[in-house]
């Protein structure tokens, strides 16, 4: 694609050269009543073609530059999610097993400590729960 681009812009220049070449006559520009320009016409066109090119040049860097900033996000983004997912997909291993498994079987399990980061709880206090769901201090 770049050669393409390399070869319009070629032959543009090659038509403004050949155009420059057979119209390079003086041109008188009256700017205001007491301001005069005299340039030669491949100057004026060259001067025009600038005009109208670098603003619109300008809005396309622009939004070349708002949409590679945009695509950016959304990769940081997907990046963030999958590494959220990784995570999860291998903690639910071990934490699926902590919660499921009923407290009586880690007391049954010989001794064996739980995991530091496990929730459950095995220490010395009251295993007896009410009939409620909870475990009251008058009961």
């Amino acid at each position: 694609m770049k050669i393409l681009r390399t070869i319009i812009w070629v032959l543009a220049a090659l038509g403004f050269l050949v155009f420059a070449i057979y119209n390079w006559q003086p041109v008188e520009l009256r700017l205001w009543q007491n301001l005069v320009l005299e340039t030669k016409v491949p100057v004026l066109a060259l001067l025009a073609f600038t005009a109208g090119f670098l603003p619109m040049w300008a809005v396309h860097r622009s939004v070349v530059w708002s949409m590679s900033r945009r695509v950016r996000t959304l990769e940081n983004s997907l990046k963030n999610t999958a590494m959220a997912h990784r995570a999860d997909a291998t903690a639910p291993a071990s934490a699926s097993q902590a919660v499921d498994s009923p407290v009586e079987s880690l007391r049954t399990s010989g001794g064996d400590e739980p995991e530091p980061l496990d929730i459950s709880d095995t220490g010395g206090g009251s295993s007896d729960v009410s009939s409620d769901g909870g475990g009251s201090a008058s009961e």
